[in-house]
């Protein structure tokens, strides 16, 4: 175990990511535990009892911790990882996102609608911008230039679809949202990029666009 000096002289425990040996902050990364059975268990709130293994939120690093044994090699015993695994964590890492959005939208620190958000960003109020990953480009592309243009680049999140960003709101064709401050934003943002880094189809697409890159070199 590692410790890194905060501000104020806190420490924050890190961990160190089996796959590739990275450290980070330990709510930086994914912990697994494992279960009486031998099943590897995703542990999201890293609560369970229990040593930990700690995974980069990727989804190419869990695919290696399955395939290499990593998991059975940080628990010193036998340790199976159920095939469905990868879409298992990814599930619970999107509901988890969802849910903060959700609860977001109930405290009054959320809102939706392209002319709603687009105000609230002329107004400096958004600290997350959120759009559909199958929303038109041209809405999205003018309302992420106000978030860069505000210095906010980063915070952008478009790692679910209309209908999930429905759901959350409670209201149908949601395309473009926010979120105007709160603790929630930032679970929400990091739970977006975890999301969007362990979902197959944006691995298979950044796959694909570095074959292509390669390619032209």
């Amino acid at each position: 175990m590692t410790r890194a000096r905060q501000q104020g002289g806190k420490h924050a425990a890190q961990r160190t990511c089996i796959v590739s040996g990275e450290t980070r902050p330990r709510d930086e990364l994914l912990r697994f535990v494992l279960a009486p059975d031998g099943q590897v268990v995703f542990d999201l709130k890293a609560s369970l009892p229990g040593r930990g293994a700690w995974l980069v939120p990727e989804r190419a690093a869990l695919e290696q911790a399955m395939a290499r044994k990593a998991f059975s090699r940080a628990f010193r015993a036998n340790a199976a990882a159920a095939p469905d695994l990868p879409e298992k964590v990814h599930e619970q890492i999107s509901q988890a996102a969802l849910s903060a959005l959700s609860m977001a939208r109930k405290a009054g620190q959320a809102i939706s609608g392209f002319d709603k958000v687009s105000a609230a960003l002329d107004k400096g109020e958004v600290s997350v911008l959120i759009s559909a990953s199958d929303g038109a480009p041209d809405g999205r592309r003018k309302l992420a230039a106000k978030m860069k243009k505000a210095g906010l680049g980063e915070k952008i999140a478009d790692s679910f679809t209309s209908a999930q960003l429905s759901l959350a709101f409670s209201r149908p064709n949601v395309i473009h949202a926010a979120m105007t401050g709160g603790g929630l934003a930032d679970r929400f943002l990091k739970l977006a990029r975890w999301a969007k880094a362990l979902d197959a189809g944006n691995e298979k697409a950044e796959s694909a666009a570095r074959t292509l890159e390669q390619s032209k070199q």
